[in-house]
This record gives C-alpha cells, structure tokens and sequence, in this order.
C-alpha cells in the first residue's frame, strides 16, 4: 500500500464511504481505485489528486498532505545512481534487496533519520 493510498482508505472509512461509491462519485472504476489504495497502479496523476481533495473537500494542511502523499507514492520506484559514490550505490542496492525483510521499526528509524538529514 503507498502512502497516498493509505491516506485515501482512512478518509473514505472515517466518512463511511466504501470503494465503490467513491469510485462512481469520482467516475473512475473502483477496480483502478481499488488498486490505487493497494498500491498495485502508478502514482495519482495532478487531476486525479485534485479530484480527491475537491471529493473529501480538503483544504490548507489536509489538502498539501495530500498532495505531498501522491507524491511520494510511486509503488515501482527507479533509483538514478549515476555519478553517486560507491558507499551510495551500495547502499541503493541493499535496500533494493532487503526493504520487504525489513521489520517496521527499522523503515521508521530509516525515514527518521533520512528526514532529520534533509532538514539540516
């Protein structure tokens, strides 16, 4: 499941939509929205983003996380390591191997950590 469409199952479960009705109020199929919230489709396109701030009505900070979410969340994501060092490219690749092995608690520590370096 990707970020965005973890986002999406907890709006339409809080709001006690299911699936399919969404789907039809957003005039896509809810096989495409289904596999939107599983992760199984690329990232949401700017308009389909659009649509789901403008269905849950979301405005300011819920709208951005959105936003933010959709992109963050292509399922079948490509690394360019070209010109990074060796230490990088290492690194890139063993997380290629082992990301599904990894417990939760490890991916959290990892995200903390990549996020406090990038607000340094």
């Amino acid at each position: 499941m990707t970020p965005f469409g973890k986002k999406i199952r907890a709006l339409r479960k809080n709001k006690g939509i299911n699936q399919k009705q969404m789907a039809a109020d957003l005039d896509v199929s809810p096989a495409y929205l289904s596999a939107l919230e599983h992760g199984h489709r690329g990232q949401p396109t700017w308009a389909m983003v659009q649509r789901v701030i403008g269905y849950f009505n979301l405005i300011w900070d819920d709208a951005e996380e959105i936003e933010q979410l959709a992109r963050l969340s292509h399922p079948r994501i490509t690394v360019d390591t070209s010109g990074l060092s060796a230490e990088a490219v290492t690194l890139v690749n063993h997380l290629a191997r082992n990301i599904r092995t990894l417990p939760p608690a490890k991916i959290t520590e990892l995200l903390v950590t990549l996020d406090r370096k990038k607000d340094a």
